[in-house]
This record gives C-alpha cells, structure tokens and sequence, in this order.
C-alpha cells in the first residue's frame, strides 16, 4: 500500500504542474510561423547537457524516453522522478534588425518504477513542438500608413505511458511508449492604421488548430561487455508516423467586431516516421562516450496547407561525461561532468532555401546528500545558420536545470 500511495502521490504532483508547463512558450523564433514550430529536444536532463543523446544511453540513475527500453536498466528497490525547466536568451538578427527575447519554462517532468526484476514502467510530460514570436513590419504610403504585426504561440505536448523489459541475460531489452499528442497553435495578425484623415478600421486575423491523437514508440537495447566495467551499448527507437485528429479556426475581425468565423475539419496534419540510432562506451563509475543519428520523414508529412516546403531532417549528437573519483569524500570530484555537441538541418524550407542549427553544450551532475539524486546543470550555445543572408539569424543561450530524485521506496526491513 506504501508503493501505490507515493506513486499516486508523484502522479498527482505531474497532473499539479502539467497546466503551468503546457500554457508558456520557450521560443521567440519566427521561423515557429510556420509548420509545428520549433521540434524539441526529447532528452532529460543528464542527456542534454551531453548534447542531447538517448538511444544508446542505459543508465539506471536518470530517466530517458528517447529509447523507451532504457527504462528496465533500473535496480527492483529505486523509484525516480524527475523535472526540469530551462531559461533561454534568443539574440535575432537579419540584413536590417535585430531583437533579443528572454523567457523560461518547465520543460518536462516524468517518474519511472520497477513492475518486477525484469520489468519497468515510466510516465511523463514532454514538449514535442513549441511556436512562439512577435513582429511588426511598418508599412509607409502616401498619407496612410499601418503597421502589420504578427504573434504565435502554443505546441504540441506528449504524455506519455512506456513499460521496458529485460528480455535476454540482462543483455537485451525492449520497451515502448503509448503517447497522448494534443494542443493548440496559433497564429495571430493585426493590421494597424494611422495618419490621413480617413478612419479606417484596424483588422484583426486568428488561425488555431487544435490537434490531438495517440502515437507509438517502440525501442530496443543491446549489451555487449567488454570487461566487468566496461560495456558497449546499442540503441534503436522508432516512432510511426500518424495522422492527428485536427479542428481548425479562422476568425476575422475588425475594431466593430467579429467579420467572419470558420470552422474547418478536412485539412491533413500528421507527424513523419522517425528512426533513431544510437551507441555508447560505457566504464563504470568514470566514463561515458555516446554517439546519436535522427531521421525524420518530414517531405511526407503535413500542417493543413502547408505541405510543400517540408524537407526530411537528420540530426548528429556526440557527447560524453566524466567522473574524476565517484568514491571519495572531496565533493568536486564525485561530480558528473559533461559536454555535448549536435548538427541538425531544418525540416522547414522557405522558397527552396532552409538553416542548419549547430549546438555546444557543457553541464555537470552534483550529487546529492543521499549520493543517489542529482541536481542536473546544463549550458547550451545553439545557432541557427541560414541558407542566405535575407532569412533571420539565430543564437541561442540556454541555461536547463533540472533535479532527478532516486529513492530507495521499494526496501523492506528484515528482523532476526
């Protein structure tokens, strides 16, 4: 009863905060206009501060629903839960302007459970998109002039349900996530007059879509040892595409109120397939090497109309942590450091041309009193590279915190 209750009672607190993660936005990009937006980073907190790695990553300290087989690498007695939230400066820059924007939000949360010794469940909340930006372009003619200004906010969320088992010599596992998608993006403009001595009515455009359905992730890990404290791991996940469930919004309005109101419910938006791969050299208590590989079917998926200017997208991720001494009493030495480094290009593609977006990052794990938890830092300097100097620049720096708690809730007392 002890088990069920404190499980109910983490679950409770991921409902709680789940609302507060959905309703902020973690982008000011404007390139979130179009498509779903911005795709995020699927890792955890130790994985993103080595670049974002998770296919081969088999840790049972952290939990990581890029490759949902990890989840049965945890020992019968651990119980994890796990949150994160990140505060991002985005500088902006093209031929003419520039801006910069500072926002935070809570990124994920998730727990993760033994069922058996073979046998682990995880539950969780993760962004899969997000669309957030603000910009105005001034219009000067004649006596007339106005202003266009265009906003955007909102994604798509994953809750996720994943179950790992050990299904061969603690060498070989499988798992998989049943996942629910929903949200809600928006698009918003506002054309503003002034000057002349003609009133014209300012308008006003809002195109929504909500979207929702339920997707399906299966993973697969292999264990090959090398010694007693070294071990190679191989990783692979695979994500179907699917087709979302999706009303959408067209409303047009003036100063006097509502013009007109659609509805619209035969547009196409679905997500590509993905495939992920991915190794690690692992040596216990000192070293991690990982090296990840994304693709995404993006050229056969849609957004309503906008179906032309997707492009299949590849992602590479190298990164690695290192322990100096985990077993000594000098604090600094017991600390998880970590580096990372990811390419990606653009599934977005504006007249042909698209960006590639290149990130570093540097972080560490400073263990707890108890020496189980963590709390995770990271530090990530991500630019986005475009095809040609008329599209938008963009630096991002980013800082994650995130605390991983590892508690011993599954150990029974024996008395003699």
């Amino acid at each position: 009863m002890l088990r069920l209750n404190k499980i109910v009672l983490w679950a409770g607190l991921l409902v709680c905060l789940q609302g507060s993660m959905v309703a902020q936005n973690s982008t000011a990009s404007p390139y979130t206009r179009f498509g779903y937006g911005m795709i995020a980073d699927r890792s955890f907190g130790a994985g993103r501060s080595m670049g974002g790695i998770g296919y081969g990553l088999r840790s049972s300290k952290q939990i990581n629903p890029m490759n949902p087989a990890s989840y049965s690498s945890m020992d019968s007695l651990t119980f994890l839960f796990d949150v994160g939230a990140s505060l991002q400066l985005s500088l902006l820059n093209n031929e003419e302007n520039s801006h910069r924007n500072l926002n935070g939000n809570l990124m994920y949360l998730a727990m993760q459970f033994p069922l058996s010794d073979r046998i682990a469940m995880s539950a969780g909340l993760l962004p899969y998109s997000h669309t957030g930006y603000t910009m105005s372009v001034l219009n000067e003619k004649d006596e007339i002039s106005h202003m266009d200004t265009y906003s955007g906010k909102g994604g798509l969320n994953d809750v996720y349900l994943g179950l790992s088992i050990d299904i061969w010599k603690k060498r070989l596992a499988l798992g998989a996530n049943i996942s629910y998608m929903f949200g809600t993006i928006e698009h918003n403009s506002a054309v503003s007059y002034y000057g002349g001595t003609q009133s014209i009515s300012n308008l006003y455009t809002t195109q929504k879509v909500n979207l929702r359905n339920f997707k399906f992730d299966v993973g697969l890990q292999y264990t090959h040892p090398l010694s007693k404290t070294e071990r190679l791991i191989f990783g692979t996940a695979f994500s179907p595409g699917i087709k979302l469930s999706a009303v959408n919004y067209d409303i047009i309005s003036s100063d006097a109120g509502v013009l007109s109101a659609d509805t619209v419910h035969n547009l196409k938006f679905n997500l590509p397939n993905t495939l992920g791969i991915g190794v690690s050299y692992e040596k216990d208590y000192k070293l991690l090497v990982a090296a990840d590989l994304t693709w995404q079917e993006w050229s056969k998926a849609h957004f309503g109309d906008y179906t032309e200017d997707f492009k299949d997208r590849l992602k590479f991720i190298i990164g690695g942590e290192y322990i100096p001494n985990n077993f000594t009493r000098q604090y600094l030495s017991r600390v998880r450091y970590r580096a990372g480094f990811h390419y990606s290009n653009s599934y977005l593609r504006f007249n042909g041309l698209g960006y590639n977006e290149y990130g570093v990052s540097i972080g560490a794990g400073f263990p707890m009193i108890d020496n189980r938890s963590f709390i995770n830092t990271s530090f990530e300097y991500v630019k986005v590279a475009p095809e040609a100097k008329s599209l938008i620049n963009e630096q991002y720096f980013r800082f994650t915190l995130s605390f991983t708690f590892n508690e011993f809730w599954f150990f029974k007392l024996r008395m003699d």
